[in-house]
């Protein structure tokens, strides 16, 4: 069956005469009242509070070495690729971020 997309869409809402003002804004408070009805105790469970207890979590992530083609800012000590290299100063490497 073909679809014709540019054709106005009829709601079941359309065949349905336009109610009161009245009862339009009963609706709407009543539409109001139901998303504000939410249980404060669950909301608050989803918070991680600064300083919460982790000790008993644990994290899976996968740890790569440096590789011969990066280095470690000697500023801001973040692990770079060699062509992020602003200056380098004997050891001490900075990069361009940095600079």
């Amino acid at each position: 069956m073909a679809t014709d997309y540019d054709a106005p869409r009829r709601s079941n809402d359309d065949d349905i005469a336009p109610d009161s003002l009245e009862e339009l804004k009963a609706r709407r408070n009543e539409a109001k009242a139901a998303a504000v009805d939410v249980d404060e105790g669950d909301t608050a469970e989803s918070f991680e509070l600064p300083g919460a207890d982790l000790s008993g979590e644990e994290l899976s992530v996968r740890v790569v070495p440096k590789q011969d083609d990066e280095f470690t800012c000697s500023s801001c000590f973040l692990v770079y690729h060699r062509n992020r290299l602003a200056e380098q100063h004997g050891n001490q490497m900075i990069c361009v971020d940095c600079a």
